[in-house]
């Protein structure tokens, strides 16, 4: 099973890092979902619209949800040349702080962009 990525495509920064991993996964590990634009996939998989847009998140091999800082780690973990930054973001006092700076960066992007700005309340 790939690992499933669930992004946010109408994000410009968002969308060229993203494409730029899709560029370097040359052993196609992975299946990436645009959610603005593939809703009944997101739907599946019981992530809201709302937290798609705001969190990255991935499924592992394994069904998993991961969340945040967790899918970035399962991300670089397996594409070549990131799997030590994966490694090192994971070490229990290195993730609380990523976690924390991460959660505040996506609060702040999440609410200066329209097409979050737009779903149902």
């Amino acid at each position: 099973m790939k690992i499933k990525v669930y992004y946010d495509g109408k994000c410009g920064l968002c969308s060229k890092e993203i494409l730029y991993y899709m560029s370097i996964d040359k052993e196609d590990k992975f299946t990436w979902i645009d959610v603005t634009d593939q809703y009944d996939e997101l739907a599946r998989t019981g992530i809201s619209l709302s937290s798609a847009l705001m969190y990255l998140h991935a499924i592992d091999h394994d069904g998993r949800l991961k969340t945040g800082v967790d899918a970035f780690v399962l991300i670089w973990k397996n594409l070549p040349g990131w799997r030590y930054l994966g490694f090192l973001i994971n070490l229990p006092i290195i993730k609380s702080i990523a976690r924390f700076v991460y959660k505040i960066f996506a609060q702040w992007r999440f609410n200066r962009l329209s097409h979050c700005q737009t779903l149902p309340k």
